[in-house]
């Protein structure tokens, strides 16, 4: 019986429906343990040949098998609803764990093993919980209590089937640790596949373009053969460890009907007795053959434990323990403080020493060269990140004050790389606002400059607009980007990179766009080319992690000479 420690910790949210399905396969058990003494009385009757005593017996055979036929349609519907709730939490415990590692973790992970595990993760672990887990409660609970009862009928009997079932739950765990390393590498190789299956569908027009799919097809053809290598090492192993259990299975029912016969020729026991021994062996050994069956479901629950276990217990980059539950005014004070961070994996910080302070309403960009840590400032301010060393305070609150959902209330971001979900324009805007009208999806999308094209669109804001939103090009994925954070209506707003993807003319419908998005905020630009933030009301340059120089843009042409040069090579280029 293999239960993991991790799994059972985990199990505590779905104790009650495991404990429910536990109990209705003790009924079951008892069904057919009183199926089998009222079938040792009839044909102990026949054997003394009273045959008026065998049919009412009979009648009362034919009784349980439907009383018991009832329960075990009572079990499935049980087991099915059980598993349709341990997914549903599971789920949710793992989906709230991913949001609370945030997106400075994922960054870090495989898309496509984080999925496996979400997914056939926690496939495996509904059988597991639903059905595994209540078989072996019912193994370890009924076996004990016929052997023991049995005792008292025929002790040499119950003292064999005894040991039978005590060889059969702990012969086959010798082979538990290769068995467990064995469905280690087996995960390890299904999600391996199943991260380049997800990178090759994601990829494939790249794939085509350079001329690389019989590359990646050779590549995941050998991630398929190590799963099958891996997968059939693991079957060898456990159809040894099945043949073993049905051997003993089959020798203790054997022991202890012989023990019984030889009770029953020297006369220390009935007919009944013989029979009575030979039925409840076989019921006491039938749980162990349902755990059996059970073998498989349990068995990956227990291999997808590796992937469940690196989600539960990473180490999230922010931990969100603030009571500061306040609603900024429009446009308040962003301070960064001698700020500092260093990313784990790195030798050098990405950002040091950073003092710079957003006035009320004002709009400060932040530029420099590919790598000076623009990015990550914009990271810290939406709290992705914590500093390692200084703060930042919102109208003198220190974000790590604020809780999850006030720092939501007072921040958005339009980032670089634009994600729109597989639903309609509206279902994509109201990420921002569910409860947002129609005429207020409207008032932000004629801001963003995006609601004569959605208008245009075949129908209108109820318009699919495909996975990533494929369907749309670059610059109204922005413009959407931008009508969704309007309609935030958050007082800080964040424009990372936002128009980096873009040509010069869509460039510039934007940049009007963001202007327009700005103003009432206090906004935080980050951008590498300076086409797009000279309307700022200053500008921070920023060199391996430093901010170097502020001023508008005359003012920096002047008087730093790393700005004047950033700006001759773009103008060159």
């Amino acid at each position: 019986m293999i239960v993991h420690r991790q799994l059972v910790r985990l199990g505590g949210a779905v104790a009650w429906p495991v404990a429910g399905c536990a109990a209705l396969g003790v009924a079951v058990s008892a069904a057919y343990v009183g199926q089998a003494l009222l079938l040792a009385s009839a044909l102990a009757a026949v054997a003394r040949r009273d045959l008026d005593a065998a049919p009412p017996l009979l009648a009362g055979v034919l009784a349980v098998i439907v009383f018991r036929a009832g329960l075990l349609w009572w079990r499935e519907v049980a087991t099915a609803a059980a598993g349709a709730r341990i997914r549903a939490r599971l789920r949710d415990r793992l989906v709230g764990r991913l949001a609370e590692l945030g997106p400075a973790w994922l960054t870090g992970a495989r898309t496509g093993r984080t999925q496996a595990t979400l997914v056939d993760g926690v496939e495996g672990l509904d059988a597991y919980y639903s059905r595994y887990v209540p078989q072996v409660l019912v193994t370890a609970t009924v076996p004990t209590v016929l052997v023991a009862w049995l005792a008292t009928v025929e002790p040499v009997a119950a003292a064999l089937l005894g040991v039978a079932v005590l060889l059969v739950l702990t012969v086959p765990r010798a082979w538990d640790a290769t068995l467990l390393r064995r469905g280690r590498g087996r995960w390890a190789a299904f999600t391996a596949l199943a991260a380049d299956f997800l990178d090759t569908l994601q990829g494939a027009a790249t794939l085509r373009a350079f001329g690389a799919v019989g590359r990646m097809r050779d590549r995941v053809e050998v991630r398929s053969r190590d799963l099958h290598a891996t997968t059939m090492a693991q079957l060898r192993l456990s159809l040894v460890e099945g043949g073993v259990s049905a051997l003993l299975v089959h020798a203790g029912v054997a022991a202890a009907t012989v023990a019984a016969a030889v009770a029953a020729t020297g006369g220390r026991a009935g007919a009944a007795t013989v029979f009575l021994v030979l039925l409840i062996s076989a019921e006491c050994f039938r749980p162990v053959r349902d755990l059996g069956a059970h073998w498989h479901a349990g068995y990956l629950g227990v291999t997808a434990v590796d992937g469940l276990t690196e989600l539960l217990t990473a180490r999230p980059p922010v931990v969100h323990t603030g009571r500061v539950d306040r609603r900024f005014a429009a446009g308040p004070a962003v301070v960064f403080e001698r700020v500092g961070y260093r990313y784990p994996d790195r030798a050098r910080p990405a950002v040091r020493d950073v003092t710079l302070r957003l006035a009320p309403g004002e709009t400060v960009a932040v530029v420099g060269r590919s790598g000076a840590g623009k990015s990550t400032l914009a990271n810290l301010l939406l709290r992705h990140l914590d500093p390692d060393a200084g703060r930042i305070t919102v109208d003198g609150v220190d974000l790590r004050d604020l809780t999850r959902d006030a720092l939501r209330r007072t921040i958005t971001v339009v980032a670089q790389e634009t994600y729109l979900f597989h639903g309609t324009v509206a279902d994509n805007l109201r990420l921002a606002r569910p409860d947002a009208t129609d005429a207020d999806l409207v008032a932000a999308a004629r801001a963003a400059g995006a609601h004569d094209f959605v208008t245009a669109l075949p129908n209108g804001y109820a318009t699919p607009v495909g996975e990533r939103g494929a369907t749309l090009s670059g610059g109204q994925r922005q413009r959407l980007a931008i009508a969704r954070a309007m309609l935030a209506d958050t007082p800080v707003l964040i424009l990372d990179e936002a128009t980096s993807h873009l040509d010069r003319r869509q460039e510039a419908e934007i940049l009007t766009a963001l202007a327009g998005a700005a103003r009432g905020r206090t906004c935080l630009v980050i951008a590498h080319r300076l086409a797009g933030v000279r309307h700022a009301d200053r500008i921070a340059l920023m060199c391996d992690g430093r901010i170097t120089a502020t001023g508008r843009h005359e003012e920096l042409l002047r008087t730093s000479r790393a700005y004047a040069d950033l700006v001759t090579v773009q103008e060159e280029a």
